[in-house]
């Protein structure tokens, strides 16, 4: 287990550190954004500690710039906790959101659990190209394709648009879409699955008439 541990302070870096260390990983450390991406950018690693208040380049621009290049999961870290703040760490790629401060027994517990639901996404991604009239969805590549055109979703986006397609023609209840795509320990609300599903439609253009709408339940995806 290779971690990049990404925070401006020393001594947060320090016992993050001893604890991925005690259990056997790999710790390596940046002390902002800019430094992270860069490293992103020459070596792999299997997740990354996100701070998110840091000088030179904040944790939501360095995720950002990270996500271009690798999909590598991400836990922020940070002294807020807003809800506001989470969905935009959400948004923008995030799998997890630690406020501090935290205890490095529950930052441990909560790389283990996102490292757990990636392998799991890995092993149900099916290899191939499915395709619904014009649009195309490479779920190898996580590509999406609007008669031919690149569509830009960010990586949440994605997550449900495969879930969806993963469980075509079944009813989905908010509460459930809030478990499978963000995961047991999001705490969050009717809206953030009803944001995204406006921002996902959007995107999928004219192809958004294959997410159906269940009045008083949820979503369905349905060709």
């Amino acid at each position: 287990m290779k971690v990049l541990i990404v925070d401006d302070e020393e001594m947060i870096r320090n016992v993050l550190k001893e604890y991925v260390e005690f259990e056997g990983g790999e710790a390596f450390e940046a002390e902002d954004g800019m430094q992270a991406v860069k490293m992103c950018r020459d070596n792999d690693y299997d997740i990354i500690l996100m701070d998110i208040m840091m000088p030179k380049m904040d944790g939501y621009s360095a995720v950002k710039e990270i996500k271009k290049i690798k999909n590598i999961p991400v836990i922020m870290l940070t002294a807020r906790g807003e809800e506001l703040d989470k969905l935009y760490g959400f948004e923008i790629g995030a799998d997890d959101y630690v406020t501090k401060p935290f205890s490095p027994k529950e930052v441990m517990a909560r790389i283990h659990a996102v490292l757990k639901r990636n392998e799991q996404k890995k092993e149900e991604e099916p290899s191939d190209i499915v395709q619904f009239e014009g649009l195309t969805i490479d779920m190898a590549g996580r590509n999406v394709y609007v008669d031919g055109e690149k569509a830009e979703l960010t990586p949440k986006e994605y997550e449900i648009l495969f879930y969806f397609v993963k469980n075509k023609g079944i009813a989905l209840t908010r509460e459930k879409l809030l478990m499978d795509v963000w995961g047991f320990d999001f705490y969050g609300d009717d809206r953030t699955v009803d944001t995204h599903i406006k921002m996902l439609r959007s995107n999928l253009k004219q192809y958004r008439k294959f997410i159906v709408t269940l009045r008083g339940l949820g979503y369905k995806f349905e060709v």
